[in-house]
């Protein structure tokens, strides 16, 4: 495997994608949602509305009900008050409602969007991307898109049309005055483009911030054994308190880049208010505007600080959820698997050849050079050789984990490139040393993939032959116990024997096995070799195998080192050279194993 970095992609420099290219994408999104976003936009258009009627209500209450004192004027005015309130508040849960679902629709559209995708993808993504940032982008970023989508879309609507309300307001009372707040609109602007720009900058290191926090996070829960075993909580808590502090430092940069935009266009407002109000109050002297215009007049002034403030902060929210989208793009636009196979394969024969294969991981020397063997139908193939040499990569050819080699690998003489990937993989079975369960039951983890094809009669009978039956009958639920993250409540030789029952239920012409019976104890695995030795039986079996007393009986015996084929043969066959394999076995054996010895060996 490729040696990697702690943090396994080296720093880039911030770089903002094209603002107008990533809101497009993400409206295709939202525009599925169209009839729910559409209620919302009519009802915030209605609700601004009649925030902008309530404040002209204002030069007849006062001119007609408290100046003129008309008596049915004032009758009436409470109960359309009343309706109109009752209305607004209609409109409020309507728009609120409808922009939360397309919010809510988006951000589930795009989290399936990412986990199918992340089923695409190559193993050599895996290799280079920490699960923090994986984990990160689906719920931090994903979240962060809400802002740049629906509920922005609605408030930039329901503030633009108070605005255009307010506006419209203020020019039926005194068009001269109202031309006073379009002398401030390029400074607004000015105002909300460099803050927005900066906004966007700081949110994508934040994006990177929270990674690191998710990966800390998890990393010390995945490993809390060996943190509490070697002492490491207060080397583990200085880490994670470094990380949060710079994710705070981070996030009030952002606090004061918002914070500084909207009291400068507030400010900017206000200088513009202060100007109009004392020229208002000339007028009103000279008698141009009446008592209740003078009110509603300086009502709207006043109530059109609020939309001018949301539509900057606005702003805000939109770049901080573009940088979100930008990480969530980047995450769906890696490329997935190339899978040009077009020939169908039901059931191989079995049949393996490597044909000087070279393969390198991405800047990194090669791996393996040039690689020849064959394997007949029902053959087993030990592979052995230090750790590094080789052996899990090569089998990890076989399933086009990996592509980019050179040579060819041929299944029943035909290259594994040219058949459908999905074909291709059906034919093979891993048991490997690392076991992956699922926090799932038992039973479903023996089935996995094939929930609806097999009986659960099928499921105990590979429960059995994997000797797993005795212990799981033991659990309070049998087969439908829930076992936990990656099978947590199970012992490791449990795990061990639950995957091999998974194999045996595949039922696969290919069996892979990396180091099948390492987890297990001295009494289970004398059964689990007994139920391996059947399920091989009339298969091609792959070992990579440490403990050399477990393949002496295999058919061919390949040693690897240093990316090599050094040696090939049975058992017996590679004793008498005396060779690599010869010296490796007598290590193993020794009455008195040495500390070189086990280096050797691992």
């Amino acid at each position: 495997m490729p040696k990697l970095s702690y943090i396994t992609k080296p720093k880039q420099p911030v770089q903002l994608a094209n603002a107008f290219v990533i809101y497009s994408r993400l409206f295709q999104y939202i525009r599925r949602y169209w009839g729910a976003l559409l209620v919302a936009i009519v009802t915030s258009m209605i609700y601004s509305g009649i925030d902008s009627w309530f404040v002209y209500f204002l030069k007849p209450l006062l001119n007609k009900g408290l100046v003129q004192k008309d008596v049915e004027f004032l009758h009436w005015a409470p109960l359309l008050v009343m309706c109109v309130f009752i209305m607004r508040g209609l409109m409020s849960y309507f728009s609120n409602y409808s922009i939360a679902s397309v919010s809510r629709s988006v951000i589930m559209r795009l989290r399936q969007d990412i986990f199918a995708h992340l089923q695409k993808l190559p193993a050599s993504f895996y290799d280079h991307s920490t699960s923090g940032r994986i984990i990160s982008v689906m719920l931090y970023s994903v979240e962060q898109v809400a802002n740049a989508s629906a509920d922005i879309l609605a408030t930039a609507v329901q503030s633009l049309f108070l605005v255009i309300g307010l506006l419209i307001v203020m020019f039926s009372i005194s068009w001269k005055l109202s031309l006073l707040y379009f002398i401030i609109i390029p400074l607004i602007v000015v105002i909300m483009r460099f803050t927005s720009l900066r906004v966007r900058a700081l949110s994508l290191t934040i994006q990177d911030s929270i990674t690191n926090i998710t990966h800390r996070a998890e990393e010390n829960v995945d490993g809390y054994k060996v943190v509490r075993a070697f002492g490491g909580q207060e080397y583990e808590k200085e880490k994670f308190d470094k990380t949060a502090r710079m994710n705070r430092q981070r996030e009030m940069k952002v606090v004061a880049a918002r914070a500084w935009s909207v009291s400068s266009v507030q400010l900017v407002a206000a200088v513009a208010l202060s100007i109009t109000l004392y020229i208002a109050t000339m007028d009103i002297t000279n008698s141009v505007l009446s008592a209740g215009g003078f009110v509603a007049m300086i009502g709207a002034m006043l109530a059109i600080l609020k939309p001018m403030k949301d539509l900057t902060s606005m702003q805000n929210k939109l770049h901080r959820g573009l940088a979100g989208a930008q990480t969530v793009f980047e995450l769906l636009d890696e490329k997935i698997e190339v899978d040009t196979g077009t020939k169908t394969l039901k059931r191989a024969r079995g049949k393996i050849e490597f044909k000087q294969v070279n393969f390198a991981y991405e800047n990194d020397k090669s791996v393996l050079q040039n690689i020849n063997f064959s394997v007949q139908p029902g053959e087993t193939i030990a592979l052995v050789g230090r750790s590094g040499s080789g052996k899990s990569t090569l089998v990890n050819l076989l399933p086009r984990f990996y592509t980019g080699f050179s040579g060819e690998i041929l299944l029943d003489d035909v290259s594994i490139e040219d058949y459908r990937l999905a074909d291709l993989r059906h034919q093979f079975a891993l048991v490997s040393q690392n076991v992956m369960l699922f926090n799932d039951t038992i039973a479903h983890n023996i089935a996995y993939g094939r929930f609806n094809e097999v009986s659960r009669d099928e499921i105990r009978a590979a429960a059995e032959a994997a000797y797993a039956l005795d212990f799981i009958e033991q659990l309070p639920q049998g087969l439908d116990t829930l076992i936990g993250e990656n099978g947590v409540l199970l012992s490791g030789g449990q795990r061990q024997r639950v995957a091999i029952a998974r194999a045996i239920l595949k039922n696969a012409p290919i069996l892979i096995l990396d180091e099948a019976t390492s987890a297990l104890d001295t009494e289970s695995e004398r059964y689990i070799q007994v139920a391996l030795e059947g399920l091989m039986r009339n298969r091609t079996t792959l070992v990579i195998a440490h403990r050399l007393s477990t393949i002496e009986h295999a058919d061919k015996i390949i040693v690897m080192d240093r990316g090599q084929l050094v040696e090939m043969g049975n058992h017996h066959e590679l004793l008498l050279r005396e060779g690599n394999y010869a010296k490796l076995y007598k290590m193993q054996f020794k009455d008195i194993p040495s500390v070189e010895s086990d280096a050797e060996v691992v």
